[in-house]
């Protein structure tokens, strides 16, 4: 096979796996900075949470800050890096409310843009230019099209992004009104299960069908990844 026919291949799908078995998790973006306690200033103003500051005799010292909510952290230091102070930028924050959000960061001494929603695709990558920006929310708050942009004092850069409804196999957002309405979904799937199944308790149910759809599976593939679960669980017992 050609190098050329292989990267067509590749780009179309063919012979590309689909899924993996193996979940391979984005814990850390490292965020340059020249004055670590500065950043630590600012980013513990926020009110994200500081996981670590650790600092070694070699000068090495790393420090790690995680947003409400987020599942990745941030980590900055001395000889942590070799990019330069205040390139990391773009870096998304995704929230389901971006005026609360924005009004949140605001209190907190943060200057952040006006929320506004892009006219042109890839206007909000633009911080130096207005064009192809709208101010104010997308119509609806339609989900993935509002932003706010601010940076911290290094001028690394972060962007607000709006998320109501995420689209299909983009795994969940975790807020009171979304894990309501998914363990109904996971109550009526196993409502369906359950009169087939095998004697089992529904927690091992619920576990595997909310990580399947969390990792961005169907409800129905959810289901038969739950149904294996219980299934693989009953036989193993036995």
């Amino acid at each position: 096979m050609s190098s050329t026919q292989g990267s067509a291949e590749q780009q179309a799908g063919v012979g590309v796996p689909t899924a993996t078995a193996i979940d391979l998790k984005l814990e850390v973006v490292i965020i340059p900075v020249s004055d670590v306690d500065r950043a630590k200033r600012f980013y513990g103003s926020l009110g994200w949470r500081l996981d670590a500051d650790f600092a070694f005799d070699n000068g090495f010292r790393v420090v790690q800050f995680t947003p409400p909510g987020s599942a990745c952290s941030i980590q900055f230091g001395t000889n942590i890096t070799s990019a330069a102070p205040g390139t990391a930028q773009d870096l998304y924050l995704v929230v389901s409310d971006i005026e609360a959000a924005r009004e949140d960061l605001v209190a907190r001494g943060a200057d952040v843009s006006e929320v506004f929603h892009p006219t042109a695709p890839g206007a909000q990558f633009k911080p130096a230019s207005t064009d192809g920006r709208v101010s104010g929310p997308a119509a609806e708050h339609g989900s993935y099209r509002s932003f706010a942009t601010f940076s911290d004092p290094e001028a690394n850069g972060w962007l607000l992004q709006e998320i109501k409804t995420r689209l299909p196999g983009r795994g969940l957002s975790v807020d009171v009104a979304t894990m309501t309405e998914l363990l109904r979904e996971t109550e009526q799937h196993h409502g369906a299960y359950e009169p087939t199944a095998p004697k089992h308790h529904w927690s091992g149910w619920y576990a595997a069908y909310m990580v399947a759809r969390e990792r961005g599976r169907t409800p129905e593939e959810a289901a038969k990844e739950a149904r294996l679960h219980i299934e693989g669980a009953v036989s193993t017992r036995a």
